[in-house]
């Protein structure tokens, strides 16, 4: 009986340490693993812009916000103020906060390769918006530059009858501003129309105010017909110095971007009267969604372009604008 009474014991501790063993390792992980952790990795983007004074910039840096709250993320906003080496520190700075993905809008496409290289090689995609970058960005959105620049010669043209006397404000050296002059001298080529002073506006109103004032200067009185900026900040500036000689009545002005401002100048039916309108809420979610795509492992396209409209004082009421 005693001896019984030990095997019954015996058997009922090796069943209880079957039984515990069992529910220890039933559905949790075996040795050697951890547990997973509970909160999923939050989304961190970087984007850096040429300046922040710039409507455009203010919206894509919304969209960015934006796109970063849908996905329960963060957007690190920061403006370089067209500099080359604050802008190189910006990305350095991503670098260090161990950003997910960088937005990339160059204030130069050659200049910032160097960045770009960096950034690659610390594992992070490099996007670039609005204007195309070297050191081997993962893909590239912008608008279709070179459209935004045909459309506005090609109403210019209609405008003047294929001739006279125009002048062109020049930008930044990005790739952005390079095809919308490509696109502009296109589409005025083997017209009448002669370019009688070409100059850097370097993308701002203060700076295409200055220059315009200059070229006023050199031009008397019924020489310009016309005045192409590449984007509204310098047409603006134009405008000002226009009005301030009093000669807002000489000549019409075209820019591009599409800005609120520029929009309600339009209305006016003054000296301003056309721009080529881009889309930047649009660039920059379609930029994220291309940073997801490469942190899954997914092919993208190297190049997307998002349409441009022209929107002219006559066109003005129905455009739905950023």
């Amino acid at each position: 009986m005693k001896k019984a009474l030990h095997m019954a014991v015996a058997l009922f501790i090796a069943l209880l340490m079957l039984t515990t063993t069992a529910c220890s390792n039933g559905g949790s992980p075996t040795a050697g693993t951890s547990e997973p952790d509970s909160k999923e990795k939050k989304i961190k983007i970087g984007l850096t812009v040429g300046t922040l004074s710039n409507p455009f910039f203010v919206s894509m840096a919304k969209g960015a916000e934006a796109a970063a709250k849908e996905l329960g993320g963060e957007v690190i906003v920061v403006s370089a103020d067209y500099d080359l080496a604050k802008q190189m520190a910006q990305v350095e700075d991503f670098i260090t906060k161990k950003v997910d993905m960088i937005l990339l809008n160059a204030v130069d496409s050659k200049g910032i390769a160097a960045a770009v290289a960096q950034a690659k090689a610390a594992g992070i995609p490099v996007i670039a918006v609005d204007v195309g970058a070297e050191g081997g960005v993962d893909a590239t959105v912008s608008s279709d530059n070179y459209l935004a620049g045909k459309l506005a010669g090609e109403y210019l043209l209609e405008r003047l009858q294929n001739k006279g006397n125009i002048v062109i404000i020049d930008g930044p050296p990005v790739t952005a501003v390079t095809d919308r002059i490509k696109g502009f001298e296109d589409a005025i080529k083997g017209s009448e129309v002669k370019v009688v002073a070409k100059q850097n506006g370097e993308g701002n109103r203060e700076k295409a105010l200055t220059v315009m004032e200059n070229i006023l200067q050199a031009n008397p009185s019924g020489k310009i017909d016309a005045v192409f900026a590449i984007n509204d900040p310098e047409a603006l500036g134009v405008q000002i110095a226009a009005e301030q000689a009093n000669r807002d009545k000489e000549f019409f002005i075209l820019g591009v971007d599409g800005a609120p401002e520029a929009i309600e100048e339009l209305k006016k039916n003054k000296s301003f009267v056309a721009t080529s309108a881009q889309h930047p809420d649009m660039i920059v979610k379609q930029a994220v969604d291309i940073g997801l795509k490469i942190i899954n492992g997914e092919k993208v396209d190297p190049e997307n372009k998002v349409p441009v409209e022209l929107v002219t004082q006559d066109s003005v009421d129905s455009y739905k604008g950023w």
